[in-house]
């Protein structure tokens, strides 16, 4: 996938270089909150991570998540991006961000771009979306996405209930 670039950001491929900024992330109190804590404590870790999931994804499915990095200085901010969970009938979009950098805005941005992709390039006729049963910032997001909640699910490997979303909206 080439860059997708937005007004403020770049949307790019993960690489195993990206494994001590992946590690700080998964390891932020709201990501083990409204995601789960994946178990990576280390920089070896985190690699194994990027590349049995996001990497081994673009092979597999064409997508995945994405690093969402500042275009002007190419800080990472978080990771964005289009999953294929065996658990769900179509990909789903996902987002993750450091809390030094929520609420500017970067989710919407990022997670607009996502979508756009997955409609206009992977020409997707519906995406979903998951949310914790109370994550109030990622649930107003999708909102505003124009995904509409659909209903409460229990995804195999994730311990508690979820809220889906769907988009499928024509394009």
């Amino acid at each position: 996938m080439d860059p997708l670039l937005t007004a403020r950001l770049v949307i790019r491929e993960l690489t195993p270089a990206d494994a001590a900024f992946t590690l700080e992330l998964l390891n932020e109190p709201g990501f083990h909150r409204y995601i789960g804590d994946r178990g990576i404590r280390d920089v070896a870790g985190a690699e194994k991570y990027l590349n049995d999931g996001p990497i081994a994804s673009y092979a597999r499915h064409g997508h995945g998540l994405w690093m969402v990095e500042l275009k002007e200085s190419r800080e990472p901010v978080g990771i964005c991006g289009l999953l294929k969970r065996d658990t769900l009938p179509h990909p789903d979009l996902g987002f993750a961000f450091l809390a030094r950098h929520c609420g500017q805005g970067y989710g919407f941005e990022s997670a607009s771009a996502g979508l756009n992709y997955g409609r206009s390039v992977l020409r997707l006729p519906t995406i979903l979306a998951i949310t914790a049963l109370e994550n109030p910032a990622s649930i107003k997001l999708l909102g505003k996405l124009g995904f509409r909640f659909e209903r409460t699910v229990t995804l195999a490997g994730i311990a508690a209930p979820n809220r889906l979303f769907v988009f499928d909206r024509p394009a």
